[in-house]
């Protein structure tokens, strides 16, 4: 087996198999050969090689987003690194631990007007858990560019003692710095960045390891609640009649279904969920635009919680957003490991602990069941608008709303369900979503850059067929996500085109003006079917609804190759649908 020659690549590698990191993605580059050899000639390594290096990272963020494991990233110097951003801020606010490796010039290489050269150092300062700024290797020369600090020697003799010295000085401070940011990774659930420089020559192999880095394990100190806290908190919980907990995003089964059976049971409780909660009960209330968007100011008020309970990631409703923010309750509580959003500007307990945790701590020293008819008023309500959801989208025409009705309707339970943003997560909001279906978003900052790539990701690490719903200006957007060898043929994509973005349709603003269709819509007339000649993807299109039922009952089946629908909806009808549906439904 051959190796890098260079001491500190060696080390970088060997941490990150001490470590387990099995997924290494890697975008082409020089300066980044000596990991790009040393990851792709050890078996223990699964390496992929993709050149853009946007898409790089967020294929990799869709690996460990299924997987929940860290996936490295590696890059050359330079603008190639700040093309992971979007994926490394999506990470920083989904925790996803993501590590990204970039190769960087020594130091005296940096602000001479040296190509492919910026200062990485810190470049994700603001999200990022981690940076380490690794060392140069020392080389066995008198005068280093960059280690003007060496003193004279006054023999031979000492200058190789001092030297092997300094070496080993600064070997230990890249294993602390590496050991540091992959612990922080897998502990606190986020992106790290190490910035490693290489000096030339980049290329040479040796046959054997030079170096035997020290595996330094993280150490992380089990989380309790005080006592004093969750007496106090037990007090007001066994007072209250109005009990909401509101679920962000959570990985499938990351929740005990124990907790949610017994939480269910209680009439003072509801639990609202998103489509992103990946959590199913027949006594909770998904679809929560479709619950309280149709509300007047008197039932919202009314229907709002004394005590909200949250925990998950961001939340998709804006609707509950601003019903949360207009009538606060008395009490907001949420639960999480590492950080709490004052989403609602009134939070006034954070429980730094697992929700799993929390509940199993919290909810069997719950002495007293208030008499409530919180739960049955939601209940009564959920139905109603249920009832009236279906005769809607029983008699609407072919349009965005009715195409989401159709495609969720379709998708087999062994199927994982990828959203892209915008429209499509907040339409798949208002639907029922089969509770074996595994959903994931990137919600983290919301975004439609990387959609493609990440799920495309996930789908390799997955054995179950994964589908992606997006829009069109998602698709197009990231259209270098389909730019690699390894799309399984199982992967599904639908992507509902209206020819725009078609959400900005239905915020405030004047529209069907030059200036909206320009600057806002983005209106276009730009299909697929090319993208996917050129990626030797199966290509279907439809604009109906008989040709989009024939389309769904084959659209499955097994392929040789990944399959997309594009499904055309008009352009200027959606967003009435849309907004006379919450009409409809009141």
């Amino acid at each position: 087996m051959k190796y890098p020659k260079i001491p500190l690549a060696q080390t970088v590698i060997q941490l990150c198999k001490t470590k387990e990191l099995k997924h290494i993605v890697i975008s082409p580059g020089s300066r980044n050969a000596p990991l790009t050899i040393g990851f792709s000639n050890d078996a223990y390594f699964n390496c992929y090689s993709i050149v853009d290096e946007r898409c790089a990272a967020f294929f990799a963020l869709g690996i460990a987003q299924k997987l929940k494991k860290p996936v490295a990233v590696v890059c050359t110097s330079g603008s190639a690194l700040l093309n992971y951003y979007p994926a490394v801020a999506e990470a920083f606010y989904s925790d996803i631990p993501l590590i990204v490796l970039s190769a960087d010039r020594p130091k005296h290489l940096i602000g001479i007007g040296d190509g492919q050269t910026i200062n990485q150092r810190y470049v994700f300062e603001n999200h990022i858990l981690f940076s380490a700024n690794l060392k140069l290797d020392l080389k066995d020369e008198m005068n280093i560019p960059g280690h003007e600090e060496l003193p004279i020697f006054k023999n031979l003799e000492d200058k190789f003692e001092r030297f092997l010295g300094l070496q080993k000085d600064i070997q230990t401070y890249n294993e602390e710095g590496i050991n540091t940011a992959i612990n922080t990774a897998i502990s606190k659930k986020g992106p790290v960045h190490i910035n490693i420089p290489f000096d030339e020559p980049l290329y040479e192999l040796v046959d054997k390891i030079s170096v035997s880095p020290r595996n330094i394990d993280s150490t992380v100190k089990p989380s309790k609640i005080e006592d004093y806290v969750l007496q106090s908190a037990l007090e007001d919980w066994n007072s209250a009649s109005k009990k909401m907990i509101l679920v962000g995003v959570l990985g499938p089964s990351e929740f005990e279904k124990k907790w949610l059976d017994e939480l269910a049971e209680d009439d003072s409780v509801i639990v609202l969920t998103e489509t992103t909660s990946n959590l199913h009960h027949s006594n909770f209330f998904p679809s929560i635009d479709q619950l309280i968007a149709p509300l007047t100011d008197e039932e919202q008020k009314a229907l709002s919680p004394d005590i909200l309970v949250t925990f998950g990631g961001l939340i998709v409703s804006k609707k509950i957003k601003q019903l949360l923010r207009k009538h606060k309750p008395k009490h907001h509580w949420h639960i999480d490991e590492k950080a709490a959003n004052d989403t609602f500007f009134c939070l006034n307990n954070h429980f730094e602990i697992a929700p799993n945790i929390f509940f199993e701590t919290f909810l069997p020293r719950i002495t007293h069941y208030v008499k409530s008819r919180y739960k049955e008023t939601w209940l009564a309500l959920k139905q109603y608008r249920l009832k009236r959801h279906k005769a809607y989208v029983n008699n609407i025409p072919f349009s965005d709303f009715k195409v989401f009705s159709e495609i969720l309707k379709s998708v087999p339970e062994h199927y994982i369900l990828q959203s892209g943003n915008s429209s499509a997560i907040r339409y798949m909001q208002l639907f029922k979503v089969k509770k074996d279906i595994e959903v994931y978003c990137n919600r983290g900052t919301s975004g439609i850059d990387g959609s493609t790539s990440t799920a495309i990701g996930c789908a390799v690490a997955s054995e179950k067929p994964v589908l992606f719903i997006t829009g069109d200006l998602s698709f197009f957007y990231d259209s270098n996500a389909f730019w690699n060898n390894y799309i399984p043929s199982h992967f599904r994509v639908i992507v509902v085109n209206n020819q725009g973005g078609g959400i900005f349709r239905i915020l405030p603003g004047q529209k069907n003006t030059e200036n909206f269709d320009t600057y806002f819509e983005t209106s276009h007339s730009l299909t697929a079917e090319h993208i996917c000649n050129m990626y030797g993807l199966n290509y279907e299109s439809v604009s109906n609804e008989t040709d989009l039922a024939k389309a769904l009952n084959l659209f499955y089946t097994s392929s040789n190759s990944p399959k997309v629908l594009e499904v055309f909806t008009p352009r200027t009808l959606n967003d009435k649908i849309l907004l006379e549906y919450f009409e409809f439904i009141r």
